[in-house]
């Protein structure tokens, strides 16, 4: 196997036929966005790792035991990588073996007998002894479509938020440059260096602070794409050295670490004391000048990103300063229709959020569904 799977590597071609491998696997289906081809003749060689419509790939690393099934467009494929299943529908129905090997029952199987040392993987040998149970087979049919029913919901929902997504970013690109007005303002626009109209690192615990402070600390991997995940209390004494700019409600956090990520959160007050890393540059508008949530949009639009990958570009290091900061220019309008578009593209992010909190409380109800139809306790009629 190991020889095979070397070759194929050498083999790889930008096109050709397909040859999946274990990232391409996701649980129930095929990931085929960075998928690799090999060369016809070589495919010829290897007769016997050629897919069928149907079959099951199971991964063998990475996150191993995941299973997904071939969709018939895709039956002339390859797998050289990948624990390859054949299910025989006289006795199993593909759908339901692979949400049975997916569900709770059949990941937990694999993570009792995975093998390996840093690397935890699987073999055949661990697939073929896992036990299954297995309802007559228009159980297993009806087991699977009610599931796949499930499965097409969460995937209708996630197709429309991503589309929510895109309308937003067009609705940025229009709102934040002056290019469309909301109804109502006609002020003049103009082109402002950062600096100029906001207050950056304002506030930073100094030596006299007292040693026992406590406070709640925002690092930078507490934060993605403007939502706050995390957060840890500390005391200052034994706190990280970067655990230094005192924070504020209305606050912008712009990561200047890796700022291509766009690690960056409008702070919300919250109670305590709150602290933020000096990975963060910390932007305060000024009263009836700068709106906070306006200029934090800016920071996940096109051009303000723009002016950072400029300054990124030729850098071993990606990463900027408080002075970047400073230094970028963006499009303002009047205070007032500042306020106005923050509050427009605040509603698309509430749309976004209704529609990602009920895709996921509609996967736990397929997990749910799941425990309950695969082990038998509850009986479809």
């Amino acid at each position: 196997m190991v020889g095979i799977a070397s070759a194929a590597t050498h083999a790889y071609r930008a096109r050709g036929v397909p040859m999946f491998r274990n990232q391409n696997i996701r649980a129930g289906a095929l990931d085929d966005r960075d998928l690799l081809f090999i060369d016809p003749l070589f495919e010829l060689a290897f007769k016997n790792k050629r897919l069928k419509g149907g079959d099951l790939l199971t991964a063998r690393t990475g996150y191993p035991g995941t299973t997904c099934i071939v969709p018939p467009h895709y039956g002339s494929a390859q797998s050289f990588t990948t624990l390859i299943t054949r299910p025989k529908p006289s006795s199993i129905n593909a759908t339901y073996l692979c949400y049975y090997i997916n569900s709770e029952q059949g990941q937990r199987f694999f993570n009792h007998t995975e093998i390996g040392g840093a690397q935890k993987n699987v073999n055949a040998a661990t697939l073929r002894g896992m036990p299954i149970a297995l309802p007559p087979l228009s159980e297993q049919a009806a087991i699977s479509e009610a599931l796949s029913d499930v499965d097409g919901l969460i995937g209708a929902l996630d197709r429309l938020i991503d589309k929510k997504r895109d309308l937003k970013q067009a609705a940025m690109q229009q709102l934040l440059t002056g290019r469309t007005r909301l109804p109502g303002f006609k002020g003049k626009w103009e082109a402002k260096r950062l600096g100029d109209v906001v207050d950056t690192d304002p506030e930073n615990l100094g030596t006299s602070t007292p040693r026992d402070l406590l406070f709640n600390y925002i690092a930078l991997e507490d934060v993605d794409r403007g939502t706050l995940r995390s957060f840890s209390q500390q005391v200052l004494r034994s706190a990280p050295l970067r655990a230094r700019r005192n924070l504020r409600d209305g606050d912008v956090l712009i990561s200047t670490v890796r700022p291509n990520l766009q690690s960056h959160l409008l702070f919300r007050s919250m109670p305590g004391v709150w602290v933020c890393s000096t990975g963060f540059c910390v932007i305060r508008c000024r009263e009836n000048a700068t709106y906070p949530a306006f200029i934090c949009s800016h920071f996940f639009g096109h051009e303000v990103n723009r002016q950072i990958e400029a300054l990124l570009t030729g850098s071993n290091y990606p990463s900027i300063n408080s002075a970047d900061v400073r230094a970028l220019s963006m499009m303002l309008p009047p205070f007032e229709e500042q306020a106005a578009i923050a509050q427009v593209l605040s509603d698309m992010d509430a749309d976004i959020a209704a529609l990602e909190s009920r895709r996921d409380k509609t996967r736990l109800l397929k997990q749910g569904m799941m425990q309950e139809l695969l082990t038998g306790r509850t009986r479809l009629t």
